[in-house]
């Protein structure tokens, strides 16, 4: 016969909640965590060097890897642009020639009635990305097809980077295939990069109110609402740099959203100030590709259309836009990857 088995006493709620509290408690004692009371935290606590490039150097260097690898990496941005243009679509043309229009009407309060051409093509590429063309008039459908698009093409970039700096030599299907794995994760650290810029939004639409009010005549009103926005930003400043750091951590087989979160804020702790001067010269760096790339081949649209009648309807420009759009996803990726390896192999 079998024995019978010992049946552990049951606690009671109160016993099994210190209990559970203490396991938590536990687990967050074993991470990194400065400026989480009202103590004093002093400088030699909170203050790790990193060992990285210049923000130039490390910008130049992730290009130069992009393209040094050119085969792997445009040929993956063809098939997302390819994907983009069959599932989502391109910007539409008339949307194209609207903000054209405004342009053209806009200049004829100038003095000689009309904008350079050349100028003509700046504001062009920048009312376009300003205002929302690029995603102007996309349904739901279409929205969730460009988010899912934009994670597969963080998934797969991150694949071939890891390859890459490993020595190997991993093949265009090879991404396709065997990055998109932890796919679900990525979405979920995604919807928590969009959950820590909600202050952001929030003093987006509190900007925008108080313009409309004349909120920020008084002085007064104006100080406390800047004070306010400050906090605003600082918050998001604060929250933002882990949960993306997340995004590359999420790639590590094995690994679940909220360890990735917790690993990557961990990492982040004293360094992010550089994060973000580093993420920030991206972007304008970024800006720097874009005004050399698509001003010239806006002006060259322009004077084509203007010389032959049958190019009216061809969206040239909403297909660059697209192509650009991809390549920049890659880029961001590719220099946060860069980044987030350095803060990793490094001694501190």
């Amino acid at each position: 016969m079998q024995k019978n088995k010992e049946k552990k006493p049951r606690k009671s709620f109160k016993e099994a909640f210190y209990s559970t509290r203490e396991k938590i408690w536990a687990k967050k004692n074993e991470r990194l965590r400065l400026h989480h009371s009202f103590k004093r935290s002093y400088r030699e606590d909170y203050q790790r060097g990193l060992k990285a490039p210049g923000l130039v150097a490390h910008a130049v260097s992730t290009l130069k890897i992009i393209f040094k690898n050119w085969k792997l990496f445009f040929g993956f941005m063809f098939i997302i642009v390819a994907m983009n243009i069959i599932f989502v679509g391109l910007m539409s043309e008339d949307t194209y020639q609207t903000v054209q229009d405004s342009i053209d009407e806009s200049s004829e309060v100038l003095q000689y009635g009309e904008v350079g051409r050349l100028a003509k093509s700046g504001l062009l590429l920048i009312s376009t990305v300003t205002t929302g063309g690029l995603t102007k008039g996309m349904t739901e459908v279409q929205q969730v097809f460009l988010f899912f698009f934009a994670s597969v093409t963080i998934l797969v970039t991150i694949y071939y980077l890891r390859h890459l700096m490993a020595g190997n030599h991993p093949r265009l299907r090879d991404g396709l295939y065997n990055a998109l794995t932890p796919l679900i994760s990525t979405m979920l650290v995604l919807i928590l990069v969009f959950i820590h810029m909600i202050p952001v939004f929030v003093f987006m639409i509190v900007y925008s109110t108080a313009l409309a009010t004349d909120f920020l005549a008084q002085p007064l009103y104006a100080f406390l609402f800047w004070l306010f926005g400050s906090l605003l930003l600082l918050l998001s400043a604060y929250l933002l740099p882990g949960s993306i750091l997340a995004i590359c951590a999420t790639t590590v087989p094995g690994i679940y959203p909220m360890q990735a979160v917790n690993a990557t804020t961990d990492l982040i702790q004293g360094r992010r100030t550089k994060f973000i001067i580093r993420v920030l010269f991206a972007f304008l760096f970024v800006a720097v590709i874009w005004i050399i790339v698509m001003l010239p081949l806006i002006y060259l649209d322009l004077f084509l259309k203007q010389n032959i009648e049958w190019l009216e309807g061809v969206p040239f420009v909403s297909f660059l836009l697209q192509i650009m759009t991809t390549f920049t996803i890659v880029y961001l990726t590719s220099y946060i990857y860069l980044f987030y390896r350095r803060m990793l192999d490094d001694p501190e």
